[in-house]
């Protein structure tokens, strides 16, 4: 499977946004999957500013655009994922993934489960759950070369969801993202790393980078393609650009009949025990 990953550092302009993205993709012709990071489309933390520019899921002229582009290029995306308007009465937004086919049809899709709601220093907060509604369906989606499973930045610290993704057919698994710089310096290749070598996944984490116009939100970069094995095969540093790998999907076979975790699953129960009780 050859594959190109897309490092960048969108912006609060989705159409400043949408000409970055035709240009990667125009740039990776030739390949088989283009991997994007999490909110391509926007990155803002002003939720006025968000109903402003951003559209709906059904009729997005940004989704529609890069459905086009693949279509011409015979090109599969994956479109890390998008920030769009629900119809919720909350107003809050869905964070969603989008898996484009050759044809330039969508084919799946993913809103993010887990929201980061975190308090990282005393001038650093994120409330994700304030605008944005967490999904509640894990996604698989079968491509040529393998099937793929789909998960969104701060999903990658949940190993359940990315162990049944394997459990559910799951070869390669896609963690688009906009990893703060300083959980990234601390986490983030270890996490990935963790999530291959658990599930015997390739895994593909496409990231935003650098520091984000209009919002002034910094990002970590560092967009990596780990192996099955748990090995780090490309690694994007903190530059935005192109950079592209071919997969030899038989190593995932090679990895799960090494260590086959994931065939020795057992259901357990769990006692808490008391200071106080007596150990016999």
């Amino acid at each position: 499977m050859k594959v190109a990953i897309a490092q960048i550092t969108s912006s609060d302009q989705p159409a400043e946004n949408l000409a970055t993205v035709l240009s990667l993709m125009n740039q990776a012709a030739g390949q088989d999957i283009l991997f994007l990071p999490e909110v391509t489309n926007c990155v803002s933390l002003d939720r006025a500013h968000q109903l402003q520019v951003l559209e709906p899921y059904d009729g997005n002229a940004f989704i529609a655009a890069i459905c086009e582009r693949a279509r011409l290029l015979r090109l599969w995306v994956a479109l890390g994922s998008v920030t769009v308007k629900t119809d919720g009465d909350d107003g809050r937004f869905a964070n969603r993934s989008v898996m484009i086919n050759a044809q330039g049809k969508i084919v799946a899709f993913y809103d993010k489960i887990h929201m980061f709601d975190v308090t990282l220093s005393d001038t650093e907060r994120y409330h994700e759950s304030k605008g944005y509604r967490p999904g509640a369906e894990a996604a698989v989606v079968q491509t040529p070369w393998a099937e793929l499973g789909l998960s969104i930045c701060y999903d990658l610290r949940f190993a359940a969801l990315h162990r049944a993704l394997a459990h559910a057919g799951a070869k390669v698994l896609s963690v688009p993202s906009a990893f703060a710089r300083a959980t990234g310096e601390a986490h983030w290749h270890v996490l990935l790393r963790a999530r291959a070598i658990e599930t015997g996944c390739f895994v593909i984490a496409a990231a935003q980078t650098g520091v984000h116009s209009g919002s002034g939100r910094e990002t970590f970069g560092h967009s990596l393609i780990v192996g099955p094995w748990g090995e780090v095969i490309l690694d994007a540093g903190l530059e935005i650009g192109l950079h592209f790998a071919t997969l030899d999907l038989g190593e995932v076979d090679r990895a799960r009949a090494r260590v086959a975790s994931l065939q020795h699953d057992r259901p357990f129960g769990l006692k808490r025990y008391q200071s106080h009780d007596k150990i016999v």
